[in-house]
């Protein structure tokens, strides 16, 4: 819930906020970052065999970020993972350095 912008607009009363609302389709909820909710709506939570561009080349922060957890790990990977492959070993090589675990 949040606040009007000033008192004299609504009384100081708590409004809530609006659904989220795709401008072109009024009709169509969507979907909200930081939302606190069963449904996995973050692509990041799906299981990386099944990512559609799972196929592509490793990113750019995949690539930086794994350098640096491999030498952290003392191992060497292959330099052309694909995005799904770079995933699992950024899960794999966080859990090994301790960099995976919530402080």
């Amino acid at each position: 819930m949040r606040r009007c912008g000033g008192a004299e607009r609504c009384g100081g009363e708590t409004q809530p906020l609006p659904e989220p609302r795709h401008a072109a389709y009024p009709g169509i909820m969507t979907d909200t970052l930081g939302a606190t909710s069963d449904e996995p709506t973050n692509p990041a939570s799906k299981d990386p065999s099944e990512w559609v561009t799972g196929d592509e080349p490793m990113t750019a922060p995949q690539r930086s970020y794994l350098d640096t957890l491999a030498r952290e790990a003392g191992e060497e990977l292959s330099a052309d993972l694909t995005k799904a492959e770079a995933s699992e070993q950024i899960e794999r090589l966080q859990q090994k350095t301790g960099r995976g675990e919530a402080s």
